[in-house]
C-alpha cells in the first residue's frame, strides 16, 4: 500500500471538494428534470399550438400560505410563452420546487387549455399544521447510539422542552420560534427569520438569541472518547449565551447567499478549568468573540430533504475575532453531493465534506473535528477525533423498494408518505491533528468503514437511517439516526 503524506491526503479531498462540483454543473439541470413520474395531469401537446402563453395561475388550497409565496419558487410565471412539448416536464420540475417549501401535505398540479394558444396554470395543495407545539425529547451526547451504548441510556442525559414553531408566520414562509428546555441543559431561545424583505423576494433577514446553562459537559478527550464532569453543588458549569443577526440574498430558486453576525460569551466553572487549562485560551474561564459566517448553498437536487438526483454544493467560511479566551480562528467547511439514478429505483450517491482550519491550534473548545454531528465515518460513531483539518467521503447504492402515499381524512395529515431503500455504502475519512497529548489512535490515518442499512422518510420530512457498519478496527455494530447523510 502506498502511503501519503497527510498534507497531500488533505490536497487529495479537497481537490475532489472543489473539482467534482465543476465537472457536474453543466448537467444539473438535466438531472433535476430526469424525475419520476409524478402522475400529474397534462393536456396532451398535440392539442396545443407549438407555443403557448400562460394565461394566469390559479391556485387553490392555499388557506395561510400568499399566492406570491408559491409562485416565486416555480420555474414559469403569469404571462411566459412556453414550447408545448415542455409543459410534462415543466409540470414535474414545479411539483418538485413546490415540494421544497416544506409547506404543504399534496400538490396537484395541471393545465386547462383556454384556446388554441393559451392555457391557466392550476395548482392545488393541501397545507400543513404551520403552528405547533415541538415536545422535544433530544440527548445531551453526540448521537443516539453513544446515549444508548456507552451512557447506558441514561435519562438524566436527556433533554425535555417545548418549541412553539411557526413555519409560515403571516402566510409569508416566515419562521417564528421559541424554546424552552429543561434537564441536563436548560435552554431558552427565541429565533425570527424573514426569508423575503423586498418586493423582488431576493432580500431576508432575521435574528435569534439563546440562553443555555449545563451542569455537567465534556471537558476534554481521551482515546477518542469525551470525558466529562459535573458540578458538586449543582450548580451550573457551562454558561453559554449568543445573540445573532442575518441576511438571505437569493437571486434564484437554488442559489442561497447568508451572512450572519453572532456575539458569543461563554463561561465556565473553575473546575473545568483545573482539569483542562487549554479549554479556553491561557486558562480563562470565559471566552468572547464575534463570528462572522457567510454561506453559499447552490442545491440543485430534487427533494432538498432526501436528495434522489442532481447536485448540491454547500460551502461557508467563519471567521471569528476573539475578545476573551480566544485569539482568532478562520475555517472553511465545504459539501459537496452527486445524486443520481442508474436504472429505475436503484440510486447512487457521493458526498464529500471537508474542513481547512487557521491557525491549527485553537483552545479545545473551539477545535472540533470528526464524531460530531453530520461529520464522521459510519462505524465510528462512538468515537472523536479532535483536530483542525479533516475529510470525509461518503458512497451509497440504494434502493426504492416501498413508495407509497397513504390518505386520510384529517386537515394536516390527509396524506401519509412511506418510502423504503435498503442500501449498502462505505465511508473514507481522515483528520489531521496537531495535538499530540489527546492518545488519540485514530487521528493522521486514513479511516474507512463499510455497511448496510435501511433509510425510512415519511411525514413532515422525518428521516429514520438504521445502519450496520464494519470498520478498519474490526468493530461492527448497529447504529440509528434521525438526519441526513
Amino acid at each position: 500500500m502506498v502511503s501519503c503524506s497527510p498534507s497531500m491526503k488533505q490536497i487529495l479531498f479537497f481537490v475532489l471538494a472543489c473539482t467534482l462540483p465543476a465537472y457536474i454543473y453543466g448537467q444539473a439541470k438535466e438531472a433535476i428534470n430526469n424525475m419520476a413520474d409524478t402522475m400529474q395531469k397534462y393536456v396532451p401537446e398535440k392539442h396545443l399550438s407549438k407555443k403557448v402563453i400562460v394565461r394566469q395561475i390559479v391556485i387553490e388550497g392555499n388557506v395561510i400560505t400568499r399566492k406570491s409565496i408559491i409562485t416565486r419558487e416555480m420555474s414559469i410565471q403569469e404571462g411566459d410563452t412556453l414550447e408545448a412539448d415542455s409543459i410534462r416536464q415543466l409540470l414535474n420540475q414545479n411539483k418538485l420546487r413546490l415540494i421544497n417549501l416544506s409547506l404543504f401535505n399534496d400538490i396537484n398540479m395541471n393545465i386547462e387549455e383556454v384556446t388554441k394558444n393559451k392555457i391557466d396554470w392550476h395548482i392545488k395543495v393541501k397545507e400543513r399544521w404551520f403552528i405547533l407545539p415541538k415536545f422535544n425529547f433530544e440527548l445531551a451526547d453526540r448521537n443516539f447510539n453513544t446515549w444508548w451504548v456507552q451512557q447506558n441510556h441514561d435519562l438524566s442525559r436527556a433533554n425535555v422542552g417545548v418549541t412553539i414553531y411557526d413555519y409560515n408566520f403571516r402566510g409569508n414562509l416566515e419562521n417564528l420560534s421559541a424554546t424552552i428546555q429543561q434537564g441536563y441543559t436548560r435552554k431558552y431561545a427565541l429565533n425570527y427569520q424573514a426569508p423575503y424583505a423586498d418586493k423582488h423576494q431576493k432580500w431576508g433577514y432575521g435574528f435569534g438569541i439563546s440562553l443555555a446553562q449545563s451542569r455537567q459537559t465534556y471537558f476534554a478527550t481521551d482515546s477518542n472518547k469525551l470525558q466529562y464532569v459535573s458540578s458538586a453543588d449543582n450548580s451550573d458549569i457551562l454558561l453559554q449565551t449568543e445573540a445573532n443577526i442575518n441576511f438571505v440574498y437569493r437571486p434564484a430558486y437554488a442559489t442561497r447567499h447568508r451572512l450572519t453576525i453572532t456575539y458569543k460569551d461563554y463561561s465556565i466553572s473553575d473546575t473545568i478549568v483545573k482539569l483542562n487549562p487549554l479549554y479556553f485560551e491561557d486558562g480563562k474561564n470565559r471566552a468572547r468573540m464575534i463570528e462572522f459566517l457567510y454561506r453559499l448553498e447552490l442545491n440543485y437536487v430534487d427533494n432538498w430533504n432526501y436528495p434522489l438526483y442532481g447536485f448540491k454544493l454547500v460551502g461557508y467560511a467563519v471567521s471569528r475575532i476573539g475578545m476573551e479566551g480566544i485569539s482568532a480562528q478562520h475555517y472553511i467547511n465545504i459539501e459537496t453531493g452527486v445524486f443520481h439514478s442508474i436504472i429505475p429505483k436503484w440510486y447512487i450517491s457521493a458526498i464529500v465534506r471537508g474542513r481547512l482550519m487557521f491557525p491549527e491550534k485553537q483552545p479545545y473548545y473551539f477545535e472540533g473535528g470528526l464524531g460530531t454531528q453530520t461529520d464522521y465515518v459510519r462505524g465510528y460513531e462512538y468515537y472523536v477525533i479532535d483536530g483542525s483539518q479533516y475529510g470525509l467521503l461518503r458512497l451509497d447504492l440504494k434502493h426504492e423498494i416501498f413508495n407509497k402515499t397513504y390518505h386520510l381524512p384529517w386537515q394536516y395529515f390527509t396524506s401519509i408518505p412511506l418510502r423504503v431503500y435498503p442500501k449498502i455504502f462505505a465511508d473514507v475519512g481522515y483528520l489531521k491533528s496537531s495535538y499530540p497529548g489527546y492518545n488519540s489512535f485514530l487521528d493522521n490515518r486514513v479511516l474507512y468503514s463499510v455497511g448496510a442499512g435501511i433509510d425510512i422518510v415519511t411525514l413532515y420530512d422525518l428521516k429514520i437511517r438504521i445502519e450496520i457498519a464494519y470498520n478498519q478496527l474490526a468493530q461492527n455494530g448497529l447504529y440509528l439516526h434521525f438526519n441526513s447523510e
